[in-house]
């Protein structure tokens, strides 16, 4: 699975979280999901379970606490579906 293909799934996911003020444009790989997206901790948890249930993996908390950006989230996603 490419990057390119992990971002846009990942894009589609991360918007169901979005609270109201913030646009579906202003999510970029860089973006910072808590800082930058406003997605609080909670939305957080249910962003993270559902990637495992699209990707069919499991991510532990620590790599979790590692998933602060977009970036780094398709990074974690890629190591584990290749």
């Amino acid at each position: 699975m490419t990057s390119e293909e992990i971002y846009s799934q990942l894009k589609e996911i991360i918007t169901v979280y979005l609270p109201e003020d913030v646009s579906v444009e202003n999510i970029t790989e860089n973006s910072h999901l808590m800082n930058e997206l406003n997605i609080n901790s909670s939305h957080l948890v249910d962003v993270v379970l559902d990637v495992e249930d699209a990707f069919n993996i499991e991510i532990k908390d620590t790599e979790l606490e590692q998933m602060d950006t977009v970036s780094s989230a398709i990074a974690i996603i890629k190591e584990k579906t290749n």
